[in-house]
């Protein structure tokens, strides 16, 4: 087994995954995983840098990783940075800043090396589940971008497209600094006509219909399933695996349309940093189950942080 550190940092949030791995056998021990809505991504698709008090604020989740991560002692850390950072004037002062906490330069990759990280997190365990058909599409809905990734022991289409929960909030949703709360419809279509031209990029090179399982990951999907499931409180363990149906998730997707800030923030399951950008998410969710034909979503808990961690082992 080996011991090692993962660091997902995204649009929207930054997480820690400290397990021990072994390739081999297929042995996964988790000791540690941790997660702090940072925004790191606050402005980026407006500006195209990366703004201070985001960097400061990843910056300080940072520090407090590297003190987690030398208690458990790991061996190995991959530290991989996804849609801001790839897109941001100024990332070179993020990868200096995260050099200095963390002791790793951390790797921006691209849109398709993304989208295998999370196939690997999300399948590896799925491969062996007979009540699940194959092929499978992992779509992992991010704050910045969209991964779409179809396959079964591997990986045999894959794209990334500009669509996420944060981006299309500030896109469509922002007016003078605040989220206008509750969207208006227009603005609801908005989202819908950008997310459906995104959606045509990505069919250009994977054939999101083929697929016979939706698997989707990260904190839109997963949200979305706590409030159907009715949890008063976030619970992992409840929401790996669930399914949603299509319309179970329209009929939260409109609700969400409808509510106000304080209405949303009131949801027992909801993280205090998804409160604005949860509707836009879930907006996605929707096109693209809608698109795929798909009657149901598989959720899984298990994303591209677990593919950083098989990677780095």
């Amino acid at each position: 087994m080996t011991r090692v550190a993962a660091v997902d940092c995204g649009t929207n949030s930054i997480r820690l995954l400290v397990a021990d791995v072994d390739p081999a056998t297929g042995d996964f021990a988790e000791l540690d995983r941790r997660m702090r809505i940072v925004r790191l991504g606050q402005g980026v698709d407006r500006t195209g840098r990366l703004a201070p008090e985001a960097l400061e604020r990843t910056f300080d989740a940072c520090r407090e990783y590297a003190a987690v991560i030398k208690e458990l002692g790991a061996e190995r850390i991959r530290f991989v940075a996804t849609s801001a950072s790839r897109d941001a004037e100024n990332s070179d002062v993020f990868v200096r800043g995260v050099l200095e906490i963390l002791g790793v330069e951390p790797e921006v990759v691209t849109g398709d090396q993304e989208a295998q990280l999370s196939f690997d997190g999300a399948t590896k365990e799925l491969l062996g589940a007979d009540h699940l058909e194959k092929p499978y599409l992992v779509v992992d809905i991010g704050g910045g971008s969209t991964e779409f990734v179809v396959g079964d022991d591997r990986v045999r289409a894959a794209r990334s497209v500009d669509i996420g929960c944060v981006r299309m909030t500030e896109r469509h949703l922002v007016v003078d600094g605040a989220v206008v709360d509750p969207p208006t419809p227009e603005r609801a279509d908005a989202i819908r006509t950008d997310v459906a031209a995104a959606l045509d990029l990505a069919e250009e090179t994977v054939p999101l219909s083929s697929a016979a399982t939706l698997v989707g990951l990260a904190g839109t999907v997963t949200t979305v399933a706590a409030i159907a499931l009715g949890l008063e409180e976030y619970d992992s363990a409840a929401i790996h695996h669930s399914r949603v149906s299509l319309e179970r998730v329209r009929e939260i997707t409109g609700k969400l349309l409808a509510s106000t800030h304080e209405e949303r923030a009131a949801i027992g399951a909801m993280h205090p940093g998804r409160v604005d950008v949860i509707a836009a998410g879930a907006l996605v969710l929707l096109a693209v189950m809608e698109r795929c034909g798909a009657r149901e979503v598989v959720v899984s808990e298990h994303d591209i942080l677990d593919g950083i961690a098989w990677s780095a082992a």
